[in-house]
């Protein structure tokens, strides 16, 4: 990976009765990462991290930079420390051992298990977000069967998510002012809509309709809907048939991105979405940059 890069691998889910949903993202190269900032950025491979998130009963959050001698990977494996991805060509298989350290946190309690992510089909493109094809998205399976076993906390269920892959040759602040994105199961396939502002003041936005093989299709937008700001004012928006969309669980609200569980309607159907809100002018402040630590500790080389 070339200095300045990025990549991570993003997994969401929803469980079967509604009552769990989960975000895990492995970063190399973490573009959240205030130490990959203040470092210059020279090298991605010593500021990575599993963020591990489980949301509703059993609340779970953690995220533990880690350095270049704490990563192994190869074509199908990647380790970060305690924790493994590994791709066998038909599953994904999550290996969770993490602690949450987060500052002023002193139980560090644990959290442990294992994630399965089975796609339905698997989607061969990838798409350029900028002209110069700096930032690069892949929805590697718009749909999949999710299963999860945790240890710790002791929960197990089962549901439907999404797993995609991002990469990029800058800093995601040197390539974008905002953006909105959401994901949404149709009865068949899916569908993503993606927009945003570049930092170069142009806008981009489209909607790539995934069928029943995962194959990929821009298709008209449907009309803005917006959307409740988080708690820490930050600006939501998503996409419906009717120009309205309801919050039905915030996942996340940082100083900087939301991440939102939705009701909307797309194409005809009632549609619950997974939507995310990113606002990197409010990242790169100099406030946000001295909180961001006591949220993602890193471990010393």
């Amino acid at each position: 990976m070339e200095p300045g890069g990025y990549s991570w691998w993003y997994v969401d889910a929803i469980s079967e009765d509604g009552r769990h949903g989960l975000t895990i993202i492995a970063f190399l190269g973490s573009v959240f990462s205030p130490y990959y900032k203040s470092s210059g950025r020279g090298d991605p491979l010593d500021h990575s991290s599993l963020n591990v998130a489980l949301y509703g009963p059993s609340h779970r959050w953690v995220m533990h930079e880690r350095p270049r001698a704490d990563v192994t990977r190869d074509e199908r494996n990647l380790e970060i420390g305690t924790s493994a991805v590994r791709w066998d060509g038909n599953v994904l298989e999550i290996d969770i051992e993490e602690r949450d350290t987060r500052l002023f946190n002193p139980i560090h309690r644990r959290v442990a298990g294992k994630v399965r992510v089975h796609p339905e089909a698997l989607n061969p493109a990838s798409f350029a977000l900028d002209p110069a094809q700096n930032h690069i998205w892949h929805c590697m399976a718009p749909r999949a069967r999710i299963e999860v076993e945790m240890e710790e906390p002791g929960i197990t269920w089962s549901g439907s998510g999404y797993f995609d892959h991002n990469r990029g040759r800058e800093s995601l602040e040197s390539g974008f002012n905002m953006w909105h994105w959401s994901r949404a199961h149709m009865r068949e396939g899916a569908v993503v809509c993606y927009e945003g502002e570049r930092s170069d003041g142009s806008v981009f936005a489209s909607a790539i309709r995934f069928d029943a093989d995962a194959i990929p299709e821009e298709v008209d937008l449907p009309p803005i809907a917006a959307l409740p700001k988080s708690g820490w004012r930050i600006e939501r928006r998503t996409r419906s048939d009717i120009g309205v969309g309801h919050v039905r669980r915030t996942w996340e609200d940082t100083p900087f991105y939301a991440r939102s569980e939705l009701a909307s309607k797309l194409y005809g159907e009632e549609v619950v979405a997974v939507q995310e809100s990113l606002d990197m002018r409010r990242f790169a402040s100099p406030v946000v940059q001295f909180m961001l630590p006591f949220r993602m500790p890193r471990k010393k080389a």
